[in-house]
Order: C-alpha cells, then sequence, then structure tokens
C-alpha cells in the first residue's frame, strides 16, 4: 500500500467521523518547513524538511511570513512581550518553549498580529518534537520543532540575519500515543493483571481446598469402611458346602468358589471372596449387586458425611390416575424398593375400563 493510498484512507476516516483537521483525537499532523536565510551580501540559504508537528488544537493550514523572536524572554511568556518586527509584513512569532503554558505564548503572540506561532523545544531535546495541546487559543495556527533547529533561526534573527519561513501541511499520523495515554494504559494493564494473578489465585486456592478437604472426607469415609468390613461375616468354604457345589460365582472375580477359601456374607447375604470384596468396599462402600450401603446396613456412624455436599432431590414426573371415588399419584423415577409389597401400586381404573367397553355393547 502506497503513502497516496494510506493518506487518503486517512482522509476518509477523518470525513466519515465527522472530523475537522484540527480535531486531532485520532492523528496528529506534521508540517513541512521552508526556511530562507537572507545574507547581507544578497545570498540566500535556503533549508526544507518534514519537521513540524501541528499543536493538538491548532488549525491544520498553511502560513508564511519573516520569523520575529520576543525581546527579552525567549519564552514569550509575558503578557507585555514585544517583538522586533515589520507592522507592514506578515510575520511569524518563534518562541521557546517554557516557563508557561503553549496557550499564554500562543495567545501573546497572536494578539499582537501573527500569522502563526512556531515553538522550539527546551534545551537538551535535540530535534525532538511533542505534541503539544492548547486549548482556549482560538484560531491560531501553531507548530512545534525542535530545539536544534529552532535555537539555530533564532540565532540568526538575533544576529540581524532575516528569515523568512513558510509552513505547509505535512502528513497525518496516527493515533499518537501521548504520556498520558501511555499513563492510562499503563495503569489499565497493571489493574488488569492484577485482577487476573488474584482471580487465578483465589480459583487455585479454592481448588486446592476442594481437594483436600475430598482427600479427608475420602480418608475418614474408609476409616469408617474398614470398621463396618471388620463386622461382617467371614466363612472358610469347607468341602460339600452349598457354594462349593452349585455354579455360584464371586461377582467381583467371576471366579467359582473353591474349599478352603475365604468369603465374606454382606448384609444383604450376597457373598463374596474376602480379598475381592474388601477393596471393592473400601472405594465404594456398597454392595455391588444390589448396591446395598454396608455402612448404613451396619449401623456404622458417619459424621462425616455431614461434611459432602448434598444435593437437592431430583424432580419427580407423577402421573394421576382418577376413577371413582380413588384418588393415587404414582411417581415414574421412584426407586425400586427391595420390598415386594412396596413395588406394587394399585390404579382403579373403572371408569377409563366402563369408557372403554360402552361402544361395544
Amino acid at each position: 500500500m502506497g503513502e497516496k493510498t494510506q493518506l487518503s484512507l486517512l482522509l476518509i476516516l477523518l470525513c466519515v467521523s465527522g472530523l475537522v483537521p484540527r480535531s486531532a483525537a485520532f492523528v496528529f499532523w506534521t508540517a513541512w518547513l521552508k526556511t530562507d536565510y537572507y545574507q547581507s551580501s544578497n545570498d540566500t540559504v535556503s533549508k526544507s524538511c518534514e519537521c513540524g508537528v501541528y499543536g493538538r488544537n491548532s488549525e491544520v493550514a498553511e502560513f508564511s511570513g519573516f520569523v520575529a523572536v520576543p525581546k527579552g524572554d525567549p519564552t514569550g511568556c509575558s503578557p507585555y512581550t514585544s517583538y522586533d518586527r515589520n507592522s507592514s509584513q506578515e510575520w511569524i512569532a518563534l518562541v521557546k518553549r517554557g516557563n508557561c503554558t503553549f496557550s499564554e505564548k500562543i495567545n501573546t503572540a497572536m494578539h499582537q498580529g501573527a500569522a502563526g506561532v512556531v515553538v522550539y523545544n527546551v534545551d537538551d531535546t535535540g530535534n525532538s518534537t511533542t505534541y503539544m495541546s492548547h486549548p482556549d487559543t482560538g484560531d491560531a495556527i501553531a507548530i512545534m520543532i525542535g530545539n536544534i533547529q529552532g535555537t539555530e533561526i533564532a540565532n540568526s534573527v538575533k544576529n540581524g540575519t532575516v528569515v523568512h519561513m513558510s509552513v505547509y501541511v505535512g502528513n497525518p499520523h496516527g493515533p499518537l500515543m501521548d504520556t498520558y495515554w501511555l499513563y492510562f494504559l499503563s495503569i489499565a494493564f497493571f489493574i488488569v493483571t492484577a485482577a487476573s494473578i488474584a482471580y487465578f489465585v483465589f480459583i487455585s486456592a479454592n481448588r486446592l481446598y476442594s481437594m483436600s478437604r475430598h482427600r479427608r472426607t475420602e480418608k475418614r469415609m474408609k476409616s469408617e469402611a474398614k470398621k463396618a468390613i471388620g463386622r461382617l461375616e467371614v466363612i472358610t468354604l469347607k468341602r460339600g458346602d452349598e457354594l462349593t457345589t452349585s455354579d455360584a460365582m464371586c461377582a467381583v472375580c467371576i471366579e467359582s468358589y473353591k474349599a478352603g477359601e475365604v468369603v465374606t456374607v454382606l448384609t444383604c447375604d450376597h457373598v463374596f471372596h474376602k480379598a475381592c470384596i474388601e477393596p471393592w468396599l473400601l472405594e465404594r462402600r456398597t454392595c455391588p449387586m444390589c448396591k446395598c450401603d454396608i455402612l448404613k446396613a451396619l449401623g456404622v456412624e458417619e459424621d462425616v458425611k455431614d461434611d459432602m455436599s448434598t444435593s437437592s432431590p431430583p424432580e419427580v414426573t407423577v402421573i394421576t390416575v382418577t376413577g371413582g371415588d380413588a384418588l393415587y399419584e404414582v411417581p415414574l423415577n421412584e426407586p425400586m424398593s427391595h420390598e415386594p409389597e412396596q413395588q406394587q401400586h394399585r390404579y382403579d381404573n373403572r371408569a377409563f375400563v366402563e369408557d372403554s367397553e360402552a361402544p361395544r355393547g
């Protein structure tokens, strides 16, 4: 993408945004300087460079005139500052940065009829410039140039050399990250970083606490399970026992029972190899076949369960069947009971039967 294309895009951006050139919130404009030195020998030395920057509140426009410097204080801060100039010619005020605000310098020069103001930077800054802010200066046109260049022009004028300067609009650049924006972005970055670290520490600490709590709970539950296992019935099988003569198998290892093997009888009367079922019970504490909880069945105290989070009971889907004077509510997902009489649900469907048989008669 060429320079002309970039310039066109920036200009389109400004037009679409409804911004005039002086609105430098998004871009800042450079300035071309053409400086002519008229020597006493009628020789003219000309220099040109794109070395100026229009102020943030300045009109971005061309201006020209003979350079005049303030008498006395080079910063031109006093409202009574006078300039050695020819009142019949267009002139440009050349002032040094410092001692007062940019607005004060510019307003003082503009009130005396300057076509524009050129501010050169402070000492020991080389030819660096800054994006100066000067509110309340009306339609003033002001640019900033480097210290070396400004000092050279000012000294030439003081030594009697006539200097004429023409300022042309340069190129837009941006966005300019000035000092205030850098401070703001730095503070925002540190705030976001600190918040992210705090959130990470909080999540990590909470996860570590949960894991530690879970490990403690599991440890205590295993301790309770050991107590329960110690109260289970243990049998050494003999020849002729029903388990050794039948096709019964241990549901854990899927092996038949043999004489001399030690088996454990759970509270639900299911039998397993002792070496198979004990590790299972330590981890799960329930029968592999019917899911009977051995801790509850043996009445072992489970204070540790108070530490475990309890979930709310699931929603139950209910079917209501009516007929005659009877009304029954049957939860579809109710756990099946081990007692046969609790698994039976009676329905009074006499009204449904009568309606079904009516057409047949």
